[in-house]
């Protein structure tokens, strides 16, 4: 018998809070996505479909991707990916959890998407300057403040000039409490390090998405000169 929602989010909540204690603030990922074996309804965001706050923007942006390569952070199952690969992007798709990518490859035997096992925390050198669009959505709210920086960095230094970075994350106001238990919504003064670190910010959406009930989310665009 599956579990309800609630108890699901609570269970995987738990579960990331035992790493962050471990000191291990990724850890989590390969744990979960192997202890499920497969039942993605194991899986809070395991919709197995495009998020929907990624493909309103790509239709409202009229996004084409040809001749343009793009990265998706932290790709999960896999279906951002494809829909930017279905957009003509030649995209890569990384997460640390090696059980994660072979899910995807697994549901997508036909993709043009490269699927590779990487660590958002260890940086990959022969990425640097790599990419003319990457996507961001909801690994840095999955991970805990002190190791978010880091990871911005890291994708900023993998941007190429020219190049699009697209943050999508739940939000907060600063003088909220972030909780205790991912995911941990962001404020837009932490979103200002983008700009600190050489981006310019080109929109910044603050609005409350289609769930029931609504959750506020930041989409927010930037472009590397």
């Amino acid at each position: 018998m599956n579990h309800e929602p609630a108890t699901v989010r609570t269970r995987v909540r738990e579960l990331a809070y035992q790493f962050l204690q471990q000191n291990d603030p990724t850890g989590w990922f390969e744990a979960l996505y192997s202890q499920v074996q497969g039942d993605t309804s194991q899986i809070p965001w395991a919709d197995l479909t495009v998020n929907p706050n990624l493909s309103e923007w790509l239709e409202n942006n009229q996004i084409q991707g040809k001749a343009k390569k793009a990265l998706v952070v932290g790709c999960g199952l896999g279906d951002d990916a494809e829909a930017l690969s279905q957009k003509g992007f030649a995209v890569t798709g990384f997460d640390i959890s090696p059980s994660a990518i072979a899910w995807c490859q697994q549901r997508f035997p036909n993709s043009q998407v490269n699927y590779i096992v990487s660590d958002a925390l260890k940086l990959e050198q022969s990425w640097q300057q790599s990419w003319d669009f990457i996507l961001e959505s909801y690994t840095l709210q999955s991970l805990p403040s002190s190791v978010r920086k880091q990871v911005m960095e890291t994708i900023v230094g993998y941007l190429a000039p020219g190049g699009t970075l697209l943050i999508i994350c739940l939000g907060r106001n600063q003088s909220e409490d972030e909780g205790k238990y991912p995911p941990y919504p962001l404020t837009q003064e932490e979103l200002d390090f983008i700009e600190e670190l050489g981006l310019k910010k080109l929109a910044l959406e603050d609005y409350l998405d289609r769930k029931t009930p609504p959750e506020r989310r930041f989409r927010a665009q930037y472009l590397k000169e």
